[in-house]
């Protein structure tokens, strides 16, 4: 586990390269598939709506890995990330058509730790919501 990042090369404030990740219904069932989370908000219109949702929702643990991906694209290695957790603030609303929807994820290192490592503030968003709030993540580099 090395990140490419070294620790003397970062500061504070410095901003990860911004993503966009698509997600369409064909996206959560394969998720589904994979995870085994098969809660039928995640696939059946009918159902989430309902149970009060706009619409069928993307799973939170898939919002979470998605929104990582700019810290681990950043450090060159996903073993170099020590701590992540997220509030889940609002669902990533997933309509049946061609487009699907688009998480947002931006980052930027908000202070330097102990042992090489940093700490990391995550912005997701779809839809121009904020999906997920005090996204953190402590990072080991070089």
């Amino acid at each position: 586990m090395t990140a490419k990042i070294a620790y003397d090369d970062v500061e504070v404030g410095t901003e990860l390269p911004a993503q966009t990740f698509p997600v369409t219904r064909a996206t959560l069932v394969r998720y589904a598939g994979a995870s085994g989370d098969f809660n039928p908000i995640h696939w059946n219109e009918k159902f989430a709506k309902e149970v009060g949702l706009p619409d069928v929702i993307a799973h939170g643990m898939f919002t979470m890995a998605e929104a990582i991906r700019v810290v681990t694209d950043w450090a060159g290695d996903p073993g170099v990330v020590v701590e992540y957790g997220v509030r889940f603030t609002k669902p990533v609303v997933v309509p049946n058509d061609d487009k699907g929807a688009l998480i947002e994820v931006a980052a930027k290192v908000a202070a330097k730790l102990e042992d090489n490592t940093v700490r990391v503030d995550i912005t997701a968003t779809s839809d121009d919501k904020k999906v997920l709030g005090m996204s953190r993540a402590v990072v080991r580099l070089a």
